[in-house]
């Protein structure tokens, strides 16, 4: 753990996000990113902006310069984990808040800031009871459209890096493309998944509380 000495910043907030909410297959990641007072304009130059609004190539570029020049944390769950805290928690919600609190809570273990903002996912108590002693003294702020804020869209663009690594590391273990998203294409390649690993498979690969899940069990017959 880096000491926050370090980073003596007093002035500036920190902006949380999540990738791979949406994505049947792969990890769920969330980011935070603590933006010193002043860097805003600096960021938009740099092109960070909603991840969704960029390419993957340039996501993972700037995201590289994300990490070498600024403090952030990306907590990353991947499809086993994930599947056995929805199946506890039974609320995407009350996930998400968990993993939005760990990675403000290690960005406020290396600097001090006074403010957090967030994009409106559920009611703000998850995850204000979700943070442990350092975050429960911030400001916590949540709002619909958050990734016009340039801390929340570097938090977009460090995350969504994350997934598409994560999910790279994924399909080579699983020995075919995993695709993005939960389209038709997606569907056809977890039928293949099943077809060649069982049923069991989507375990590890894929977010299985999705409905797409029995639809592929179906569609790839008998295991």
């Amino acid at each position: 753990m880096q000491d926050a000495r370090l980073f003596p910043y007093e002035q500036g907030h920190v902006g949380t996000d999540e990738s791979g909410k949406g994505d049947f297959f792969g990890p769920l990641v969330i980011a935070a990113f603590f933006m010193p007072e002043g860097q805003s304009q600096v960021l938009r130059e740099l092109g960070v902006k909603d991840s969704k609004r960029v390419s993957d190539r340039r996501v993972e570029e700037i995201a590289a310069v994300l990490r070498r020049g600024y403090v952030c944390s990306v907590v990353a769950v991947g499809p086993e984990k994930y599947n056995e805290l929805y199946a506890k928690l039974r609320n995407l919600n009350r996930l998400l808040a968990w993993g939005h609190a760990r990675a403000i809570e290690n960005v406020l273990e290396k600097v001090a800031a006074g403010k957090v903002i967030t994009d409106q996912f559920g009611d703000e108590a998850f995850v204000r009871n979700a943070l442990l002693k350092k975050g429960r003294a911030v400001e916590l702020i949540q709002q619909p459209r958050a990734e016009e804020d340039a801390a929340v869209a570097a938090a977009s663009i460090l995350a969504r890096a994350e997934f598409l690594s994560r999910l790279r590391s994924l399909s080579r273990d699983a020995g075919l493309t995993l695709p993005k998203g939960a389209s038709d294409i997606v569907e056809k390649a977890a039928v293949e998944l099943v077809r060649r690993q069982g049923p069991g498979a989507l375990d590890k690969y894929a977010k299985t509380h999705f409905k797409t899940t029995q639809r592929v069990l179906r569609a790839a017959g008998p295991a």
